[in-house]
């Protein structure tokens, strides 16, 4: 009873105008404003912080790996999934606002969670190459967005997504995992195509960026004395249908999505809820 009445839920909409969706489905990739305002982005900060330090203890408790400091250990730290073990992080996953957004992006009536997403990024961690989410997602279309929401203010020095504009427009095209050679494919195709790379000059918290599964897009190092804190979540149209992984990449990530879930099920509309 006092989570139902501490927390805000995120029940009121906020109208994507004809414009911005254009835009998105133009660029692959959209800034929304103030999504979440101060008081409400306070306490699912303090939400999902809390989450995320319980995890990683439960995970050291166990001895389950926490990211290696490889390619993913210089960029970034992440946990996946949280709406599933906190009820503060589901109310925020599963809010009305946030799905009508997507669905508004997408054009579809109604979305499902994939996964969310905390991705921490401390002072000194490197920069996110160049790469395209869908890849990593085995799943039957490419209707699919993620929500990219810093917890903080930030600026570009503190990691901001990058974005090539229009890259999602020829689908999954170099079949790359995130890495060194990545960066270096993906910087080749976007010049070779003219895409422009744009970012946002900052974000305050509660803003959002939006992007296509197949949208190419990166991240600076983070060069300030600040944590970059953010928040994604990932939401499929509504009737897409997982499938086999097509490689290693999707098969890991198969494996996260389905923890904890009864096994043989495949079916996206199965398995994760629906909002709206």
């Amino acid at each position: 009873m006092a989570l139902t009445r501490t927390i805000p839920l995120l029940n009121s909409c906020r109208e994507i105008s004809t414009a911005q969706r254009d835009e998105f489905r133009d660029n692959g990739h959209l800034l929304v404003r103030g999504l979440l305002d101060t008081q409400e982005m306070t306490v699912y900060r303090g939400l999902i912080l809390e989450a995320v330090k319980k995890q990683s203890r439960e995970a050291k408790a166990t001895r389950r790996k926490l990211p290696e400091r490889g390619i993913y250990g210089r960029m970034f730290g992440q946990l996946v999934n949280l709406w599933r073990v906190d009820e503060g992080v589901r109310r925020m996953v599963l809010s009305r606002r946030l799905g009508k957004v997507a669905a508004d992006l997408l054009g579809v009536t109604n979305v499902r969670i994939y996964h969310d997403q905390a991705l921490f990024k401390e002072p000194g961690g490197g920069p996110t190459p160049w790469h395209q989410d869908q890849y990593y997602w085995p799943v039957d279309t490419s209707n699919t967005v993620t929500m990219w929401m810093p917890m903080t203010d930030i600026s570009v020095d503190m990691g901001m997504l990058t974005f090539a504009s229009g890259s999602h427009k020829k689908g999954t095209v170099l079949g790359q995992t995130i890495s060194d050679e990545s960066e270096a494919g993906y910087k080749k195709y976007i010049k070779e195509n003219q895409y422009p790379v744009t970012r946002p000059a900052g974000m305050r918290a509660g803003d959002a960026t939006w992007h296509y599964g197949n949208t190419m897009h990166s991240a600076p190092e983070n060069d300030s004395e600040k944590m970059r804190e953010v928040m994604t979540v990932i939401y499929l149209a509504d009737g897409a249908r997982i499938t086999q992984p097509k490689n290693p990449a999707q098969a890991n990530d198969l494996n996260t999505w389905l923890m904890g879930l009864p096994p043989g099920r495949l079916a996206a509309s199965e398995l994760n809820p629906l909002v709206l």
